[in-house]
């Protein structure tokens, strides 16, 4: 081999996800591809004094991660919010906001992430007036760790005007109280986008998620800068976590476009991939827009190629579409954001336009309408390998399960999600009620059916650490001794964060595996996954995050 390597990782115990040469002890970069993959004495043959050399001391070299499922430009925004995980009983909420408050004396909105539905207790829900309490003269707007519900004191309510309430769309509410005001809980972004509104980006960083669409009046070059510099602490967070590669689940033009500004001046950090986000209020002629995306972002760094849709909420405001009522509510199913007729003929068409589709889909509802119309567009256009996907599947329905294998429909999971691994087990386990049990967020059960599985974390609704998402899901507990076991093998776990990920946006030969004449992106970690207790994942942190063959973290 006449190459010479420009970086070695050695001494390590290399887990490669290529069941060609499954293990390895060594790894050679060569620009900004795998070079070798081998024993350390003949990688070590590759060495030159330009070299760099990083020594594992025998612990994991995997993949870098792939997180299939992200929303990176919200995420970002969000690391400057009060975090409220953990965060429980109004004692320690009063002193968190006002703490965080009194940091931020001209913030003209104070904003929080990652609240339980439950922060007060397991049978109060938050009102306006507990907020008041705690913070009565400044705005404020708190959201629940799913981003799908938020909740604002009353100086927020009545400055953004919804006070009294307004007329929103299918799926979305302002909670009135028994006053007939707003009772300070805000269900889905069109309530609490105009909360939203006043803070300092605006809602330019949600933008991708709440309308698809572009700022308007369009941002000056300082407010661009601004979310340049956003972008790139979202982008050195992933780093940190071992993350080589995103894909987002919202989009816009201009999220693409920040990301290319910052690949010219200094190269991207992290491969991201960006959809368009079709919305139920838009003319199906906007999948043009989706084209035009798909045909001006092509990189190995930045992509775009497929369109988002939301079915449905979440379970936990009862915005979730099921099959059947809510145990805690009869005669509630939820309702479809979009009509099953209507989401078949945008899905046959944006198929015929080769455009891969992925649908955030929650209750068992929702996945039978979206499977229903992937069936509707492989009927109308033929099969062909389109990969469209399936986003959380938290619930689902037996005779839809083989459905993802003969449709050849991604199962896009998070482990995290699933109550008693991440999320507390109250309100959505009682929510969802006894009989779905054996079919919530039911991974083992779709992979056996021949799903291909590809895991997330969802970032910012769950942390975007791995190795917190690898524990949860080969040490998750049965909710019911009698329910099935849906545990990961450590093995299919990585592949579902590695190779698998590649795999859903046809980047499978070109990154994923550690093996010669793939993309340099690797994690190197601070122990072996392999041997250690799995109870201890979450403990586990990466060293060094090598993307592109640059390393762009180190610990």
């Amino acid at each position: 081999m006449s190459a010479k390597a420009d970086l070695i990782v050695t001494n390590a115990s290399v887990l490669t996800v290529d069941p060609e040469q499954p293990a390895a002890e060594a790894v050679a970069v060569s620009g900004n591809e795998i070079l070798a993959v081998g024993p350390a004495a003949d990688i070590a043959d590759l060495r030159t004094s330009e070299t760099r050399v990083i020594d594992a001391g025998g612990n994991s070299v995997l993949p870098g991660f792939n997180d299939a499922h992200v929303h990176l430009f919200a995420g970002a925004a969000e690391l400057d919010h009060l975090q409220l995980g953990g965060v429980h009983g109004i004692e320690a909420l009063t002193a968190a906001i006002r703490d965080y408050a009194d940091a931020r004396p001209d913030e003209p909105l104070l904003l929080a992430q990652g609240a339980d539905y439950t922060i007060l207790s397991e049978n109060e829900r938050l009102t306006r007036q507990h907020l008041d309490e705690i913070l009565l003269d400044r705005p404020f707007l708190m959201f629940a760790a799913d981003h799908h519900t938020a909740w604002a004191n009353t100086a927020a309510l009545g400055k953004a005007g919804i006070l009294n309430g307004r007329d929103l769309g299918v799926g979305n509410e302002i909670v009135m109280g028994p006053d007939g005001k707003a009772a300070g809980e805000l269900r889905e972004g069109e309530a609490f986008n105009p909360v939203l509104s006043l803070g300092t980006a605006g809602s330019r960083f949600r933008l991708g998620l709440e309308t698809g669409g572009e700022p308007d009046p369009a941002p000056t070059a300082a407010e661009r800068a601004f979310d340049r510099d956003i972008m790139r602490r979202g982008l050195a967070h992933c780093a940190r976590f071992g993350v080589t590669s995103v894909q987002n689940m919202d989009g816009n033009l201009y999220q693409l476009e920040l990301l290319d500004e910052i690949d010219k001046e200094e190269g991207l950090s992290l491969r991201v991939r960006v959809p368009f986000h079709f919305k139920n209020f838009m003319d199906i002629g906007m999948l043009d827009k989706a084209e035009h995306m798909a045909r001006r972002y092509t990189s190995e760094r930045l992509s775009s190629g497929f369109v988002k849709f939301f079915m449905d909420g979440v379970i936990d405001s009862w915005t979730a579409v099921m099959q059947d009522d809510y145990a805690d509510k009869p005669g509630w199913r939820g309702e479809p954001l979009f009509e099953p007729a209507r989401f078949a003929e945008i899905a046959t068409e944006a198929d015929r336009r080769g455009l891969q589709i992925a649908v955030h889909a929650i209750g068992d509802g929702a996945v039978r309408i979206v499977l229903d119309g992937y069936e509707a567009a492989q009927r109308a256009n033929g099969k062909r390998d389109s990969r469209h996907r399936i986003e959380h599947i938290e619930v689902v329905s037996p005779e839809d399960i083989p459905r993802f294998k003969a449709l050849g429909v991604g199962a896009s999971m998070q482990p995290i999600h699933a109550p008693g691994t991440g999320f507390p087990m109250q309100p959505t386990t009682t929510q969802i009620g006894r009989a779905r049990w054996p079919l919530s967020y039911a991974w083992q059960t779709l992979r056996e059916a021949g799903a291909p599985m590809i895991f997330a974390t969802d970032w910012p609704v769950s942390p975007i650490d791995p190795l917190a998402c690898l524990k949860a899901a080969v040490t998750r507990k049965r909710w019911a001794e009698d329910d099935p076991d849906q545990r990961q093998s450590l093995a299919d776990a990585v592949a579902s964060y590695t190779s698998d990920g590649a795999w859903i946006e046809f980047r499978e030969g070109r990154k994923g595996r550690l093996k010669p004449g793939m993309l340099a992106d690797i994690v190197v970690l601070s122990d072996n996954i392999g041997t250690i207790d799995p109870d201890g994942l979450d403990t586990v942190r990466p060293v060094a995050t090598i993307a592109d063959g640059r390393v762009v973290y180190e610990a």
